[in-house]
């Protein structure tokens, strides 16, 4: 079955390439962590604007940011209502926000691509949704850690 991965370019700037990157390296992360393919993530990729505006409303943080990750079961029992004719319906994961004019820019400041910036964002805010954080350099250790094997997968080494 096909991960349920939906990608919304707002800026107008990625290829197809581009997405199908971005689709291919969260797919990897599904296969990695055993994530049920039936889950259903959303990444939309936004201008510095509109992270920061999301920073601000969601984290009380008034500036832009790279990712944003929102949980969309965290920390709570959800019900979820669909229609039966329809078939079963996927567990929402949650929502990755990615900051296309940050990921450009930390690319360019890192001195590697802005692809291997683009799945590094996708993954790390993937890895948010199912749970991971980065709080104790513990954390941050195993996290960045998992996201390099993931983005070795698709040659976006460091």
């Amino acid at each position: 079955m096909a991960k349920q991965i939906d990608l919304i370019d707002e800026t107008e700037e990625l290829s197809e390439g581009h997405l199908h990157l971005v689709r291919n390296v969260l797919e990897t992360a599904y296969d990695v962590k055993s994530v049920d393919a039936k889950t259903e993530v959303s990444v939309t990729f936004v201008d510095d604007l509109q992270i920061q505006e999301l920073n601000r409303d969601y984290r009380n943080i008034d500036r832009a940011t790279d990712v944003l990750s929102f949980a969309l079961n965290e920390g709570e029992e959800e019900t979820v209502h669909y229609d039966e004719a329809e078939g079963e319906a996927p567990e929402l994961l949650g929502d990755i926000i990615i900051s296309v004019q940050t990921a450009k820019a930390q690319a360019e400041e890192y001195g590697h691509t802005f692809e291997r910036e683009l799945g590094f964002l996708a993954v790390h805010g993937f890895l948010h949704l199912i749970g991971y954080d980065h709080q104790s350099e513990e954390e941050e250790i195993e996290m960045f850690e998992l996201q390099e094997e993931i983005l070795k997968q698709h040659d976006l080494k460091k």
